[in-house]
């Protein structure tokens, strides 16, 4: 059974220039725009926003 490209995987890249990264999933209906989330960056220490990376 083959996923719905209504739900692809993103790539999520910390704008602090560590090169962290993390994987998810987001909802095109909902965010058609590029995803941007505040999480934890580990080599900053903190948490910053981390923006989709296509």
């Amino acid at each position: 059974m083959a996923r719905s490209t209504a739900r692809p995987v993103v790539k999520l890249r910390s704008t602090a220039g560590t090169g962290v990264t993390y994987v998810t999933r987001k909802s095109r209906l909902n965010d058609p725009d590029r995803l941007v989330l505040r999480k934890y960056d580990p080599v900053a220490g903190g948490h910053v926003l981390f923006r989709e990376e296509r």
